[in-house]
């Protein structure tokens, strides 16, 4: 039988408790190297243009609104036939347009806010509370710019996931059960990547618990269908995003409510947030 067809027969990817490490060779658990870091290139710098400031997404707001306010007033100034008027309903779509924007977009900028396939996943995670699990989000990698989105502290163990968002008119197929594709691409750095952050929490943990605790990686695709239920490529597990809770609650019970609490405290501090508290 293939490696395909095995792990697509196991429903979790794995034959033993994901709390403990297994037998494998200090190498082989640790073989994901940390991303390197991209090289930096520098480009001529431009002379900013009026027409260049006015593509800015602040003077398109105000453009637009401009336009707005201008639109109503001459269309109720038209309708009532008495220009003042016009000219307070023009104030009024300025200011409700404003009103709108700013409750519209959060005052958090955009590369401090989740994205939607964290979102979904985070609402996921949030209904296991009730069964004893505990979930820190955007935990930061120590000495890099890694991020595990979630890592999640239950009854069945600890899981680091990342929701990833791709594009849903590629497909996502699998060759040699070694091998991850989106479309053409082939995401072995996005897995190398996800190894390499439950490693580097799994050692971080250990060391302030005192006993082996492994974290389990994975990958919750959100936009293409995934052909498989849940399959384990290169020692992460990938899966269709909304089957998070299903892959982390359908597993033997490894850990006690007081280990949960003291590793859930451990990993608040050796994986600080990655935008300040929370």
């Amino acid at each position: 039988m293939s490696d395909v067809d095995s792990d697509n027969q196991r429903e979790d990817g794995h034959n033993a408790s994901p709390i403990w490490v297994s037998e494998r060779t200090e190498s082989e658990q640790t073989a994901a190297a940390k991303p390197s870091a991209p090289t930096s290139t520098y480009a001529p710098v431009e002379r900013a243009s009026v027409s260049s400031l006015l593509q800015q997404p602040r003077f398109r707001r105000l453009r637009n609104r401009a336009i707005l306010a201008v639109l109503v007033g001459l269309v109720v100034g038209f309708l009532v036939r008495d220009w003042r008027l016009g000219v307070t309903a023009a104030v009024i779509a300025a200011i409700a347009e404003a009103v709108y924007r700013s409750r519209s977009n959060s005052s958090v900028p955009a590369w401090r806010r989740s994205s939607v396939a964290e979102r979904r996943t985070e609402a996921q995670l949030r209904k296991l509370e009730r069964s004893g699990y505990r979930t820190l989000h955007a935990r930061a990698i120590p000495g890099s710019e890694a991020q595990i989105d979630h890592l999640v502290v239950g009854p069945t163990g600890v899981y680091a996931v990342d929701s990833e968002k791709w594009d849903r008119r590629l497909p996502v197929r699998v060759q040699m059960g070694k091998k991850l594709f989106h479309g053409p691409f082939d995401m072995k750095p996005r897995l190398t990547e996800a190894m390499w952050e439950a490693t580097q929490a799994s050692e971080l943990i250990t060391k302030s618990f005192g006993r082996e605790i492994s974290v389990v990686p994975s990958l919750a695709i959100y936009g293409p269908p995934v052909p498989w239920k849940i399959m384990t490529i290169r020692g992460v597990d990938v899966y269709q995003g909304d089957r998070a809770r299903k892959w982390i609650t359908k597993r033997e019970q490894a850990l006690t409510a007081a280990e949960i609490d003291r590793i859930y405290d451990i990993a608040a501090q050796v994986l600080p947030a990655r935008y300040g508290d929370g």
